[in-house]
């Protein structure tokens, strides 16, 4: 299988970390790929018609995307149990659309600045999307903790693991951390499990 992936996508890490802690990552090819909005360069778009990674292609030639799609399937191939059982899967499905969704307007914060010309820039656009990321986190520290530090490994925790990293590495002005010392808490020793350290993005 070969995976269409970029050290400093979160939702690649989150694949990356999933594969690494089910025993799975010498059963995939990393191929580096990578682009923007308005130049999708070398985006495996043949997989993903919508040009994002990370795109898995099996054997078979077979394209799955996106990240949830992808993690579901090393989750089923290694039968691992990370999404649950009955009622609990759709609360962790939920925190994984969580934390996937505060990295959605992470994103789109960087690509204003970096993309979107200086004098088109919409200051309070970036500022709503803030307030997305800060509305999510502000849930995960007072309704989910209990999933988070539940006993055993699950997506949920895998997902907002990758997430909360990324607002350090691009957003580390905002300081999501402020306020919200159960989540503090937590990312500080997940981030100490061997597949986190890992899968550090480099710098830049």
């Amino acid at each position: 299988m070969k995976l269409f992936s970029s050290p400093t996508s979160p939702y690649v890490r989150k694949v990356l970390v999933l594969l690494r802690e089910t025993g799975q990552l010498d059963d995939v090819e990393m191929v580096p790929a990578g682009g923007t909005p308005i130049d999708p360069g070398t985006m495996p778009r043949d997989l993903n018609p919508l040009g994002k990674i990370p795109a898995l292609a099996l054997d078979s030639g077979q394209p799955i995307y996106d990240s949830r799609v992808i993690c579901r399937f090393f989750d089923a191939r290694a039968k691992a149990g990370l999404y649950g059982s009955g009622d609990a899967t759709w609360q962790l499905q939920t925190l994984e659309a969580t934390a996937d969704g505060i990295l959605d307007a992470a994103i789109l914060m960087v690509y204003e600045a970096r993309v979107r010309p200086a004098d088109k820039q919409f200051a309070d656009w970036v500022e709503g999307q803030w307030r997305k990321i800060n509305t999510a986190l502000d849930a995960l520290e007072a309704s989910w903790m209990e999933p988070l530090t539940a006993e055993g490994l699950n997506i949920g925790q895998i997902a907002v693991a990758c997430a909360l990293p990324y607002l350090d590495f691009r957003h580390a002005d905002r300081d999501w951390r402020k306020g919200r010392p159960n989540l503090t808490a937590w990312e500080a020793e997940f981030a100490k499990r061997d597949s986190m350290i890992a899968t550090v993005p480099p710098a830049g």
